[in-house]
């Protein structure tokens, strides 16, 4: 049977999808893309067992078929090819893949298609729609604090609450917490779903720049989501989160306020001089001043600069990791922040000074022990 197809259209489709399949798969089929062929469309999937993705394009197609395509040589073939309508000729017995375009031919083999893993389908679910630019804003703003320790597996996850009003995002690697709410967006219901990295990572980077709805579903099991022709399933980590809320401090009676880009710059500067283990930089807060010091006693080397800063409390030092300071102003937009702290041993919480109405975010640091106080 045969298809016709842009390679330039194809390429642009497998390449949004080919982060899911990985080099040293547990079953060898998953280094491959399954293609379904039916008269006008083709469907492609890339699995890894855990998370599969799924995208469709316009073919010229008579007939219907299913066969199993090696990502990496269909994908470094098309990539050389200029942009021309190819013609892939495929043999469902022997498995082979003929890929013809105005001057050359190119022979592959395939594998059968029966062997490609199911995908899961969801039942039941009321689904929830969250504009694609709220949900990309959502991942970027937590992804970069979720754990890598696999012993943890609840928080090598992003979780996800959607309430009745409001959807909340959480990730946290135990020494730092990103909470991010939206107050615009309601799932008209209850639950918890835990997101593996990978599969945010692949949805992040696959999500219009244009505003589009995307559409999720869930079942005990699987998420999805849904969006122009591309489908996203992943299986749900089936763990239980941290009971984050009681790690927040409530009572933060000192409060400094400074301007974002003047405290990350000083923070980039000073780190230079910290210590390369422990990467510790030391804020003290004295009146509207605020100074932020660094010494590495093994080199002999130390650093120290001075900010204008409105600040409100009493007079104290505190340590931090340059690392997750640094991470966290990052993802920080407004022009000013607002940390606030208790005491020298207790989490500080860095959030946006001029808030958006919509959206809440609250960075959560844990402090690292001074000489001074140990």
């Amino acid at each position: 049977m045969k298809f016709i197809v842009s390679s330039s259209a194809l390429l642009k489709q497998l390449q949004s999808i080919n982060g899911v399949v990985t080099n040293n798969p547990v079953v060898p089929i998953l280094e491959n893309f399954l293609f379904e062929i039916e008269p006008g469309k083709l469907t492609i999937t890339a699995s890894d067992l855990e998370t599969s993705m799924i995208t469709e394009l316009p073919i010229e197609a008579q007939e219907a078929g299913r066969i199993a395509a090696p990502a990496r040589i269909l994908l470094d073939t098309l990539k050389n090819l200029p942009d021309q309508p190819v013609t892939f000729t495929l043999d469902e017995e022997t498995y082979n893949i003929e890929i013809s375009s105005s001057n050359g031919r190119y022979k592959l083999a395939g594998e059968n298609a029966a062997d490609f893993p199911r995908v899961p389908v969801v039942k039941g679910s009321a689904p929830v729609e969250i504009p694609s630019s709220s949900l990309a804003r959502a991942i970027n703003k937590t992804i970069f604090a979720v754990s890598t320790d696999e012993l943890r597996p609840a928080m090598t996850g992003i979780l996800v609450q959607l309430g009745e009003a409001q959807v909340t995002f959480v990730a946290t690697d135990g020494h730092r917490l990103l909470r991010y709410r939206r107050q615009d967006v309601g799932a008209g219901q209850t639950a918890n779903l835990i997101i593996p990295r990978k599969a945010f990572n692949l949805l992040k980077s696959s999500l219009p720049s244009e505003a589009t709805p995307v559409r999720i579903e869930f079942n005990q099991s699987n998420a999805f989501f849904s969006f122009n022709q591309m489908r996203l399933v992943c299986r749900l980590i089936d763990e239980r989160y941290p009971d984050y809320e009681n790690v927040i401090p409530v009572s933060n009676p000192n409060k400094l306020t400074i301007n974002r880009a003047e405290i990350l710059n000083s923070v980039r500067r000073i780190s230079i001089y910290s210590n390369k283990t422990t990467h510790q930089v030391r804020l003290r807060l004295t009146g509207s001043e605020l100074v932020i010091s660094a010494e590495d006693l093994d080199f002999s080397n130390e650093a120290k600069e001075t900010l204008a800063c409105q600040y409100d409390g009493e007079d104290m030092e505190i340590g931090f990791n340059a690392r997750f300071l640094l991470e966290m102003l990052s993802n920080i937009d407004s022009e000013d922040i607002t940390l606030e702290l208790s005491t020298p041993n207790r989490a500080g919480l860095l959030m946006p000074a001029q808030a958006d109405e919509n959206e809440s975010i609250l960075m959560l640091v844990m402090p690292v022990m001074l000489n001074n106080y140990v």
